[in-house]
């Protein structure tokens, strides 16, 4: 049985749901490696152009499973010490691993995402919580540290320093509504709108270029990474003329702009 399931409720979106509701979708390792299997198969997809990821029942996915300490697959042979680097490596790309997908990945946030559930959302693209969603840096709970995952990277850049600071040591849940105001989030919506909410946007970003879309994820995501400002606007400048000059999109649109139409590119 597979913790881990891949619906397509409308054309070109493919929603991957962490199904493991009796432990809250927690990261033991037969829920990430399936969850890995699954970005891989959506990410290979052309016909995918969009990607939500959730999870069913009161959690989106609690971080680490503390009663299944079964060790990852494939490690026969290896010492203690190579399985621990094999085991946290496996669940430590999952937010490469969400980044590197072409398509834009929306988190339709559901319940508590705790820990690594936590820094699972930061791999989004975009996040919507349900009203009764939560977040929370289990790390320090548990006598740990609070990050991982990239969490210490992404957080800050998300909402700020002190903010960051102060919800990583407190080790506090942060509501929904809350997670919105600081940008945690970009919106909250009633819990039986989360999957409607998402698809609907999903669908907004369809409208568009995919080719578009899809280098404006790489380039976002390059541009937390650049040195400095002209660094990124040398990024966007061949991104830019790259897609201008080698698709009809730009015509195109002006097209359908004086017809009164959606445009309909072909990238």
């Amino acid at each position: 049985m597979s913790f881990v399931r891949i619906e397509k409720p409308r054309p070109h979106v493919s929603v991957i749901v962490l199904d493991r509701p009796e432990r809250m979708n927690s990261m033991a390792f037969d829920l990430v490696e399936p969850l890995h299997r699954a970005i891989a198969e959506v990410a290979a997809d052309h016909d995918t152009w969009c990607v939500i990821l959730t999870g069913t029942g009161r959690g989106f996915c609690s971080g680490a499973d503390t009663r299944d300490i079964e060790p990852p697959s494939n490690i026969e042979g290896l010492t203690l010490t190579r399985i621990a680097t094999r085991a946290m490596t496996i669940i430590a790309d999952l937010v490469p691993a969400l980044q590197r997908m072409p398509q834009p990945v929306i988190c339709a946030v559901n319940g508590a995402a705790i820990g690594g559930g936590f820094c699972l959302t930061l791999g989004a693209d975009i996040r919507l919580a349900a009203e009764s969603a939560y977040f929370r840096c289990a790390g320090i709970n548990n006598g740990l540290t609070a990050v991982e995952l990239g969490l210490s990277f992404l957080l800050p850049r998300a909402i700020g320093s002190s903010r960051a600071f102060e919800i990583m040591l407190s080790g506090r849940d942060v509501p929904a509504t809350e997670a919105a105001m600081m940008g945690i989030v970009s919106r909250v919506v009633p819990d039986d709108r989360l999957l409607d909410e998402a698809c609907d946007l999903a669908e907004q970003i369809n409208g568009w270029s995919t080719q578009g879309t899809q280098l404006t994820k790489r380039l976002m995501w390059a541009g937390l990474e650049a040195g400095s400002l002209r660094a990124a606007i040398e990024m966007e400048s061949h991104t830019q003329l790259f897609v201008r000059l080698t698709t009809k999109n730009f015509e195109e649109a002006a097209a359908a702009r004086r017809a009164g139409r959606k445009p309909d590119f072909q990238d």
